[in-house]
């Protein structure tokens, strides 16, 4: 363990890296930061901070930089994120509340993210797997065709077209969509299935097989696996970066447009913690020189999706990490309203 004294000056090394770009000396420590120590105890604890593989030292210069390990401890040991103001505050709030719908709601937010740090900003629609259902609404088209449209607690819309095997009057799909939302208005999705099992037994047998085909259609949209879905923006954002990239930003980039990858980068969606992936922490090769701080978002308690920020390793945490919470709790405001 680091006595409180190496930890302080690692957080002033971090700080000032971070802020000037350039690595930090031991002398210019002693000016910036009250350490209440000489530069020679200063010189003696960067030297066991190195040893310790928590900072390191560029071969062109004398002063030293925060190696992922150091990123890590001064994470790890933050008293506490950085709060947004008031003004920056409301500002979130007003740009986020004139979303017109959920496709709006994650575009604003990218581009929010990406704005306020100045990174690449990821967000995830919210999973089917984790709403609920709002409503059921069923359309008739033609005499035997239907479309269906499942709304969720998230505001998430998804319509599908039913081709019925018998023509199916108005009454009848009525009284199909009463029986089917008393079933499964504000149910989870996994308990549905369960839920609508017996519902064709309550039908005429002619009625028998299109209510069988409209329930097969709602199941499979339930659980369709292509629900994951991302929108990323502000990658232009790392082009300010280029020096932290060791070699090129190519990797980044490439890494950046896989979907999987971003994914797992993010997290589970069910863990509504905030992660901070830093280096070589990120399994993806290609991401080995940035960092990654997500956290998870929602309508309730529970987190339905993540988003993030993806950034060099040289960033700035309390401050990141602070707009990432704010962000999310403010989206999740959002939905719970919607």
């Amino acid at each position: 363990m680091l006595s409180e004294r190496r930890l302080q000056v690692l957080r002033a090394i971090v700080q000032d890296y971070v802020g000037t770009e350039e690595p930090v000396g031991s002398k210019a420590l002693t000016e910036r930061h009250s350490l209440g120590v000489s530069p020679a105890t200063v010189r003696n604890d960067m030297a066991v901070l190195e040893d310790e593989g928590y900072i390191a030292q560029p071969h062109t210069s004398a002063g030293r930089i925060p190696t992922d390990r150091g990123y890590r401890l001064f994470v790890d040991k933050l008293a506490g994120v950085k709060p947004m103001s008031a003004p920056e505050r409301r500002a979130i709030q007003n740009f986020l509340e004139s979303s017109v719908d959920l496709d709006d709601v994650v575009g604003r937010t990218v581009r929010l993210l990406a704005q306020l740090t100045r990174q690449v900003a990821v967000v995830q629609y919210p999973s089917l797997t984790r709403s609920t259902v709002r409503h059921v609404e069923l359309l008739s088209l033609a005499p035997a065709r239907v479309m269906l449209v499942l709304i969720t607690d998230t505001g998430r819309v998804e319509q599908r077209m039913i081709d019925c095997p018998a023509p199916f009057g108005e009454s009848s799909l009525a009284d199909l969509r009463a029986r089917l939302n008393s079933k499964v208005a504000g149910r989870r999705f996994a308990d549905v299935p369960v839920l609508v099992e017996d519902l064709p037994e309550g039908f005429d047998l002619e009625d028998r097989g299109t209510v069988s085909t409209v329930l097969s259609t709602l199941l499979e949209t339930l659980v369709e696996e292509n629900e994951e879905r991302l929108m990323i923006g502000g990658t232009a954002n790392l082009t300010r970066f280029t020096h932290d990239f060791p070699l090129t930003i190519q990797p980044v980039l490439e890494a950046l447009e896989e979907q999987v990858v971003l994914l797992k980068l993010l997290g589970e969606a069910g863990d509504s913690g905030m992660t901070v992936r830093i280096g070589h922490e990120n399994a993806y090769e290609g991401l080995n020189s940035t960092s990654v701080v997500s956290v998870g978002y929602g309508s309730g308690n529970e987190a339905v999706a993540k988003l993030g920020v993806v950034g060099p390793t040289r960033m700035d945490y309390p401050g990141t990490m602070g707009a990432v919470r704010a962000v999310a709790r403010y989206v999740g405001q959002i939905l719970a309203e919607s």
